[in-house]
């Protein structure tokens, strides 16, 4: 058997409300899965429901019971740093040590406007988050008061309090793929590292980039969890594959070619297997159909006994 976490992932602004969100986590949680993770948005597009992700997590870390979970990923934009790690070092106490911190840079300008916040230029942007990573490490590492003096974002003789429960408060996750900015910040600050939607070939490459990263740094290749999100469509049979295809406007050629988590069982337990060899370590799925439940618990049923020691709770 090959060994790799699985879990799903979802885009909360294409309808995410309370009752959907109960029911996809009970299914993930009792399917097997290993985690939930979700995305930061306010809107993209659509007038759908959206539920703001720090209430959601909450929610979670209240309401289940065994996975990981975590936003996937928090824009620095959105909130100021300090706010963004009070958050999550509550909820990582209130769930017994289960919450993952996504962070990354932020990206799209529309929902920005839409909802009055600044939206910087790409290097300005890719500043600010290297100055969040930086506060973060230093409250989460840092007994007493906290001072910090940088270009965007100040402490001074900030404490964080209560101390987080779990030694050195959740882990970091950094989401994106850039080769320049984003694995160089990985290298330094992260826990877990999250690819989006790369193929293969590009992953294997990417994750010897970051492996040569850690090497100049002195830290251990294994310090930091290797992970991808990236879409899927599944299906027990070809025609069930190409009817939940099309409800969502998807080209299968196109996914294939690409890379994405398409097919039937085998396929998807052959694609997962590439994944693996290239070092993916969790795969976040990302499953665009919120009301089908009944297909995400079939996918576990199918795919979950290939790479879980276990698929159900202990």
């Amino acid at each position: 058997m090959t060994k790799a976490q699985i879990g799903i992932m979802l885009e909360g602004q294409f309808g995410l409300n309370w009752e959907r969100l109960e029911k996809i986590a009970r299914t993930v949680e009792d399917s097997g899965y290993q985690c939930l993770f979700r995305s930061d948005h306010f809107s993209i597009g659509e007038d759908d429901d959206s539920l703001e992700l720090w209430m959601s997590l909450n929610w979670l870390a209240t309401h289940t019971e065994r996975i990981e979970f975590g936003p996937l990923v928090t824009p620095v934009t959105f909130r100021h740093p300090s706010n963004t790690i009070r958050y999550a070092t509550a909820v990582d106490d209130l769930s017994g040590g289960r919450l993952v911190l996504g962070m990354g840079a932020g990206w799209n300008e529309d929902e920005h406007t839409q909802w009055g916040i600044p939206f910087y230029d790409f290097p300005t942007r890719f500043d600010m988050f290297e100055e969040q990573l930086e506060m973060t490490e230093r409250l989460l590492k840092t007994e007493g008061r906290v001072s910090f003096d940088g270009e965007h974002f100040s402490l001074k003789d900030a404490v964080l309090l209560p101390r987080p429960q779990r030694p050195g408060g959740p882990p970091i996750l950094v989401g994106g793929n850039g080769p320049k900015r984003t694995l160089p910040m990985v290298a330094r600050y992260a826990d877990e590292w999250n690819a989006v939607f790369l193929d293969v070939a590009t992953y294997k490459e990417r994750t010897e980039r970051l492996n040569n990263l850690l090497d100049e740094r002195g830290r251990a290749r294994d310090a930091v969890k290797r992970s991808l999100m990236t879409r899927v469509v599944y299906g027990r049979t070809d025609a069930e594959v190409k009817a939940r295809a099309a409800k969502q406007d998807e080209d299968l050629d196109e996914m294939r070619a690409d890379d994405r988590v398409v097919g039937t069982p085998q396929e998807i337990v052959d694609k997962l297997g590439e994944f693996v060899e290239a070092g993916v370590e969790r795969f976040m799925l990302q499953w665009l159909d919120q009301d089908d439940t009944d297909g995400m618990a079939a996918m576990a049923e199918d795919i979950l006994p290939h790479f879980h020691a276990e698929t159900t709770p202990a």
